[in-house]
């Protein structure tokens, strides 16, 4: 699973800086960024103060939304109910990125239209951060790097540190095997987001929607492979027990 949230990460990262630069500063991932933002904004630095506070009910709509699908799909799997929500957000992503195509140039933040389009990211990155939540899996966070960067700097000095245990060693010594990647994606995720806004605009979105089709697509293959694991045990189960010897002592005793 661990290439799986590497590769939310540097979609989180790429779509994050690309939303900070094409729409004055709004953060779509990390929407709590831009209550920082909207202070800022109020002693007057920057612009875009409504967009930014209107990303915050679109954030919620999204982690709202994808709850209520999971409940009303009822997956059979865990799997199943992830390629729910990846196909879900990759919708999201395509809505950005036309909306996003369609009010560019960008010029005015307070815009219907540009207020409309980073809702709609915002509520992409929603569905994101609902995830992990909804469909529990083995990994770490992949859309806010402070809790993992945070953590990765403990368990290098709990490795660092020789009066520490060496069992707490190799647990730090795992834990920060898993978190440095994701960071390390989600850092190269928001360079290439900058790079590709300044190459081709808003049609730098494809991209995630790509990825998050391939694991859509990944996801939707483990869920059948559960479900033919769990229908082989059903027939298993099912199958009639075969004459034991309580059968062959009977026949003796006749």
């Amino acid at each position: 699973m661990n290439s799986e949230d590497n590769l939310l990460a540097g979609i989180a990262g790429y779509v994050d800086t690309l939303s900070y630069v094409a729409l004055f500063g709004l953060f779509t991932a990390h929407v709590t960024g831009n209550f920082v933002l909207i202070g800022a904004e109020a002693a007057g630095f920057g612009q875009g103060a409504f967009m930014k506070l209107m990303a915050f009910p679109a954030f919620v709509s999204g982690v709202a939304v994808s709850s209520v699908i999971v409940k009303r799909v009822e997956p059979a799997t865990s799997n199943r109910a992830g390629c729910v929500l990846y196909i879900f957000q990759a919708s999201l992503m395509l809505a950005f990125c036309l909306a996003g195509v369609g009010v560019s140039p960008v010029v005015h933040a307070n815009g219907t239209p540009v207020i409309v389009c980073g809702m709609i990211g915002a509520a992409a990155m929603g569905v994101q951060n609902a995830h992990d939540r909804l469909v529990p899996r083995p990994g770490v966070p992949n859309t806010v790097m402070t809790g993992n960067v945070t953590q990765a700097v403990l368990d290098t000095v709990d490795i660092l540190s020789q009066k520490m245990p060496s069992d707490a060693r190799t647990v730090a010594r795992t834990r920060l095997g898993k978190m440095l990647p994701t960071i390390l994606a989600f850092a190269t995720g928001a360079i290439l987001g900058a790079l590709a806004y300044q190459h081709v605009g808003f049609s730098a979105l494809l991209l995630p929607c790509i990825a998050l089709l391939c694991l859509a697509l990944r996801t939707a293959r483990g869920a059948q492979t559960q479900l033919d694991a769990s229908a082989t045990a059903t027939d298993a189960r099912k199958k009639p027990a075969r004459p034991g010897r309580a059968a062959d002592c009977h026949s003796e005793r006749v």
